[in-house]
């Protein structure tokens, strides 16, 4: 019992992560014809390139070990829960925006320029995801957001080279939406942008509420000149 009291606060996230794929299940079921077709002249200009599947797959691993570092290893709680307010907000845009405008690409390649292992994951991966509902690329922004956590966490400020390593692959991993043909750029900037946003939302107010009390301190002190 006192195991459950105390993880009580990753039930939010299975919660969500039920609400999440339910609806996602229903999008996907439902946006089949009739969506926008994203495509941008920068999409014609990036090659296809399966290598890429590596660090696409990684993303999934890399995911579920920040949700549960910041909810059991890391005790700070308010670092896990800027980290679960930001993903949902981007999942939840995500929801929002694939119901009310209906989108997709035609990206992907008609046949593999090679034939290796990674064109068969790659083949795998196009098989049971459907290349609707794509804008924005959640992919990226979970991404992000994840390697926002991680260089904000006060656990991790002295561990630049793990820092390091997870802005690595949350690097990697927006390159890979695009030279794999899962998404478009404008799923990309789109991404972007709404981290931004919840960037300055959940993020940069403590930084600014950090500075006010050694401004008020400058203001405060008397100079006595001699």
């Amino acid at each position: 019992m006192k195991t459950i009291k105390q993880y009580k606060h990753l039930l939010i996230v299975a919660v969500y992560g039920l609400f999440y794929l339910a609806c996602f299940h229903y999008l996907e079921q439902h946006v089949t014809c009739g969506y926008h077709l994203i495509r941008t002249p920068l999409d014609e200009m990036i090659p296809f390139c399966e290598f890429f599947v590596i660090p696409y797959l990684m993303w999934f691993g890399y995911i579920a070990w920040s949700i549960l570092y910041f909810g059991i290893c890391n005790h700070n709680r308010k670092e896990y829960y800027q980290l679960i307010v930001n993903l949902g907000i981007g999942m939840t845009l995500f929801l929002i925006i694939s119901y009310l405008y209906p989108n997709g690409q035609n990206l992907r390649p008609s046949e593999f320029p090679r034939s290796n292992v990674f064109t068969a994951l790659v083949q795998y991966l196009y098989a049971i995801d459907t290349p609707t509902n794509i804008f924005p690329s959640i992919h990226v922004y979970n991404s992000v957001a994840v390697a926002i956590a991680v260089e904000k966490s006060e656990n991790l400020k002295n561990r630049p080279v793990f820092r390091g390593v997870s802005t690595g692959l949350a690097f990697l991993i927006v390159l890979s939406t695009m030279f794999l043909k899962q998404h478009s750029v404008s799923d990309v900037c789109c991404a972007l942008v709404i981290n931004a946003g919840t960037y300055m939302l959940l993020y940069r107010p403590q930084k600014e509420r950090m500075a006010r009390p050694s401004k008020r301190k400058e203001k405060g002190k008397v100079r006595i000149h001699i």
